[in-house]
């Protein structure tokens, strides 16, 4: 499963969150989403990013992801311990609930080992985009490094 946040900065930038998103459409691995991750990745991009959200749409379309249901209300009430930002409760309830082998994000309050989020590492493998392509799809520190700042328009030059 991805977050919001891969989906956006994987729409925004061909670096590593929008290699996750490749792999998932090469059936790599089943992607996993939920509708409230949908939600709030075209939220974000209809404000702060519009001029990605062709591309964000363009790729839900194209995908075929998985969609596992948002928790309830009363589970996310419930859990509320298990992240700091309780915006965040509701994905990694979808995640814990889906059973999905990991979580990809670039957030922070997902990705930090800590006190606040030591239940949620017992429940749930949380990977940052650039550490899931190296520890999970087995790409080499140069194939990451490669990609690291890398351009549309390096793209279209390739």
């Amino acid at each position: 499963m991805v977050d919001a946040t891969v989906l956006i900065a994987g729409s925004g930038w061909p670096r590593w969150p929008h290699e996750v998103l490749l792999a998932g459409l090469r059936g790599e691995f089943q992607l996993v989403l939920c509708p409230y991750v949908i939600k709030q990745a075209r939220r974000n991009l209809s404000q702060r990013f519009p001029e990605h959200l062709g591309r964000f749409e363009e790729f839900l379309f194209q995908a075929n992801p998985e969609l596992v249901p948002d928790p309830t209300p009363e589970e996310v009430v419930k859990h509320k311990q298990l992240v700091r930002d309780e915006s965040d409760i509701p994905i990694a309830l979808a995640a814990i609930n889906a059973g999905v082998d990991c979580l990809v994000s670039e957030d922070k309050d997902f990705t930090t080992r800590s006190k606040a989020t030591a239940k949620l590492h017992r429940q749930l493998k949380v990977f940052l985009s650039g550490t899931f392509l190296r520890q999970v799809m087995g790409w080499t520190s140069k194939e990451l490094e490669k990609i690291r700042h890398r351009e549309w328009s390096d793209l279209e030059e390739s």
